[in-house]
């Protein structure tokens, strides 16, 4: 069983097996020619469920055979230009390269003498992002799983740096949009049940200021605690940015720390023509990050950053066996001193292999893509009859509804709406997202690969209409 142990005994053996992996995938990836094949639950279960693992095959080539039935051909393959589903990205080659470098080595992020040069990486990738967002000499931040455990960690510092006992009278505020991970964190840090304050948003989908101010006067003269105001660079339903700068204004008029939930948008720091839709997020007290959402990085890359480094002291605490006190002393750099993690993977060298081989400009190139696209999808959608559409794109994502002339019936259209969905996804033509705006079924299309034409788009939009007219013809005929 040694000889399945990575090291210099072995190394020919890891060459040719990640080879022969790598060779499955890219023949994979250049004959799909669907986002997905339809496969339902109840089909694939059976195949997987039969595996006996405790009699393995004792060949990597016998397990490749053997993968592909259980999930290769089946995968949901975010590449094709017509997965336009949710936030997920297809990913650059040197971010695939370097998470076969970081998975081989498999450094741990947590401390000095696990990680050596992956601690200064990550550290310069930190300093370089809280560059680009313009938090200031003071800043900081470190890597994390994703905008989740982002949003929970700058919430705790916001807590902490509230300096209340009483942690009742603690509230937050987020738009009605704002991710559930604002709520799922207020439960977390043992906020009350009424710790989230909802602030309503205005028709393109951006928190209403004047709402905001309206509740942290009544917080303020109902004796409460204003904690934190969560403004958001991106919804994931929308896309829609909040007013960052009246927002900012109105958290440093009442003292309340304002964290930036970037988890989308962040790619504008990256672009090259939209990085004014982020104006005011450099007043921020804390921003989360995803680059695995629009720097086309793979799960998962994300960060939390600080405007004031010494906020992080919330997250730490020394064990003598990992990062004992007087390794602040020796000025030997922890990151786990930073983190809500301890074992942690370098999940920043992706981004910098990024960096270094396309550079930021790249990266912005394609996110600009995706939003200019989203404005030529808008404008299809404004100009087709056949269709209700919500707010213009403010990043890359439409939101909208088919709506049949001859249907009058909310509830029926509804049902038309989500038919029509459920219906593309088993045909694996294409794969859209779906959501609520005004209790009311809507789908989505979050555009995310630059390889996605506006032809696509149009086409799409003809499947969705055809399953939904079939669906409607079905219906009346079953009334009739």
């Amino acid at each position: 069983m040694r000889s399945h142990l990575l090291n210099g005994l072995t190394a020919e053996h890891y060459r040719r097996s990640v080879t022969e992996g790598v060779e499955r995938v890219a023949a994979k990836l250049a004959t799909t020619d669907r986002p997905f094949t339809g496969v339902t639950v109840d089909a694939l279960s059976p195949t997987v469920d039969a595996i006996d693992l405790d009699r393995p095959l004792g060949d990597t080539a016998a397990v490749l055979d053997e993968l592909e039935d259980v999930y290769l051909r089946d995968a949901v393959y975010f590449h094709h230009p017509r997965y336009l589903a949710h936030l997920n990205c297809p990913v650059v080659i040197p971010a695939v390269l370097a998470e076969a470098v970081l998975c081989a080595v498999n450094s741990s992020l947590d401390t000095w003498d696990q990680s050596a040069g992956g601690t200064l990486i990550e550290r310069k990738l930190i300093d370089w992002t809280a560059a680009r967002i313009g938090l200031g000499p003071a800043a900081d931040g470190v890597f994390t799983s994703g905008g989740t455990q982002s949003n929970l960690q700058a919430l705790l510092l916001a807590r902490e740096e509230a300096k209340s006992d009483d942690l009742a009278k603690l509230r937050v505020f987020a738009s009605e949009v704002s991710h559930f991970s604002v709520r799922k964190s207020a439960k977390l840090l043992g906020l009350g049940p009424d710790a989230v304050v909802t602030v309503p948003v205005d028709h393109d989908k951006r928190m209403r200021t004047v709402a905001l101010a309206h509740e942290l006067e009544r917080c303020r003269q109902d004796g409460l605690i204003p904690m934190a105001v969560v403004a958001t660079a991106g919804t994931t339903d929308f896309g829609s940015i909040d007013p960052l700068p009246e927002i900012a204004g109105l958290c440093a008029q009442y003292g309340v720390w304002m964290h930036v939930d970037a988890a989308y948008g962040c790619g504008l720091l990256a672009s090259l023509k939209y990085r004014d839709r982020i104006d005011g997020i450099e007043r921020a007290d804390s921003v989360t990050v995803d680059y695995h959402k629009s720097f086309f990085q793979p799960v998962s890359s994300s960060a939390v950053l600080v405007r004031d480094a010494a906020t992080l002291r919330h997250a730490t605490y020394h064990a003598e066996y990992l990062n004992p006190r007087r390794a602040v002393e020796e000025r030997i750099p922890n990151q786990v001193d930073k983190s809500l993690q301890t074992t942690r993977r370098f999940d920043a060298l992706k981004l910098w292999m990024t960096l270094r081989t396309m550079g930021a400009d790249g990266i912005g190139q394609l996110f600009d893509e995706v939003c200019d696209l989203a404005r030529e999808g808008w404008k299809l959608l404004a100009a087709d009859p056949r269709y209700d559409v919500v707010v213009e794109p403010g990043l890359s994502t439409l939101v909208f509804r088919y709506v049949p002339a001859a249907v009058t019936d909310p509830a029926e259209i509804d049902r038309a709406n989500l038919y029509a969905r459920k219906a593309l996804f088993a045909s694996g033509d294409a794969v859209v997202a779906g959501t609520k705006v005004g209790g009311r079924h809507y789908l989505k299309f979050t555009l995310l690969n630059p390889e996605t034409q506006t032809a696509d788009i149009a086409a799409v939009l003809d499947l969705i209409a055809g399953h939904a007219e079939q669906y409607l013809g079905e219906s009346l005929d079953r009334a009739s």
